[in-house]
């Protein structure tokens, strides 16, 4: 057989391949990766509804390179959704529920766990906020309430960080907690004067939702996106919510206008899908109707297989090279 003498060639025999799961799946690996980049990210918990309240936390975030696998190869995926906003009063139920955890089913499973639900305060009796991936935040928490202090959700350590707290001794009033981030904890919220009176006066006290907690930073996509925000403390009254934390975290709700409120009034907003953000913290339901809590963001799972090749010998005979290019492998 001929040979064909050339320089040192490096034929492409797999490509780069990004797996985005934005819902549950099967993930088949190429027949060459024996190992795997990662990214997982849980569903985010349910901002609480009625009075001024919590918001959730963000689902828990993994992140890593070299985990092995097998080629050629399928392991289940789950993608958790996010948790229900708590109700309005009169329901007795206006704490969030927990999001929902995520798993990438490799040899070694890589679960992240599902965010904590923020808390809210019903018929006078706080509600200690949710634990998770991060945590969720409190509800306006005042001395005369029972339990006192409620308890912010706590984070999983290396997925996430506990949600905010607002404790606060009567005739104070405040507003909601941020929930958890990825990349930091939920802010407390503010803590302001007696209760306001009707009308609001120009110069009224007024406090400001806590924020959610920062999320953080992936680029194994190829850019950097940012996942797995805290959701923002709801608002007390005729004051504006608490923003939610970078990376999907929904807004606590600002309540009604007025002469030194914010304009408009908005409800508690989600947390954004397939981010993990946690739910805004919702607001008593007479003064911005309905008062509930936003939903958290529902998460994902990308995982990255990398480009493999080889370098190959200077020798070739002319049946190898025609068959490696007849199969789209020779890169010379």
């Amino acid at each position: 057989m001929p040979r064909l003498i050339g320089a040192v060639l490096n034929p492409k025999l797999q490509s780069e391949k990004i797996n985005t799961f934005n819902s549950t799946g099967t993930l088949t690996t190429q027949p060459l990766t024996t190992e795997v980049e990662y990214l997982v990210v849980a569903g985010g918990g349910g901002g609480a509804g009625a009075y001024y309240a919590g918001g959730g936390g963000a689902g828990g975030f993994r992140t890593a390179t070299g985990n092995p696998v097998a080629g050629g190869s399928p392991y289940p995926v789950v993608v958790g959704g996010g948790g229900a906003g708590g109700l309005a009063v009169p329901s007795p139920v206006t704490a969030g529920t927990k999001g929902s955890d995520s798993v990438l089913g490799t040899p070694a499973p890589i679960t992240s766990e599902g965010g904590g639900f923020g808390s809210g305060v019903s018929f006078e009796a706080s509600e200690p906020a949710g634990p998770g991936g991060s945590g969720g935040g409190t509800g306006n928490c005042a001395s005369i309430y029972g339990p006192y202090p409620a308890s912010a959700g706590t984070g999983v350590p290396g997925q996430g960080n506990p949600g905010g707290t607002n404790n606060y001794i009567y005739p104070l009033y405040g507003s909601g907690a941020g929930g958890g981030g990825a990349g930091s904890p939920g802010s407390n919220g503010n803590t302001s004067g007696p209760e306001p009176t009707v009308p609001i006066p120009v110069a009224a006290p007024l406090t400001n939702g806590g924020p959610g907690g920062a999320g953080l930073s992936s680029s194994i996509t190829g850019s950097p996106v940012y996942y797995a925000g805290g959701g923002g403390g709801g608002g007390w009254a005729y004051s504006n919510g608490g923003s939610g934390g970078t990376g999907g975290g929904g807004q606590g709700s600002d309540t009604a206008t007025s002469p030194v409120g914010p304009a408009p009034g908005i409800n508690a907003q989600a947390g954004t899908t397939n981010t993990g953000g946690g739910g805004g913290g919702g607001n008593h339901g007479g003064i911005n109707p309905p008062g509930a809590g936003g939903a958290g963001g529902s998460g994902v799972v990308i995982v990255k297989e990398a480009q493999i090749a080889i370098d190959t010998s200077s020798v070739w005979d002319l049946r190898t090279v025609f068959r490696q290019v007849k199969a789209g492998n020779w890169n010379g």
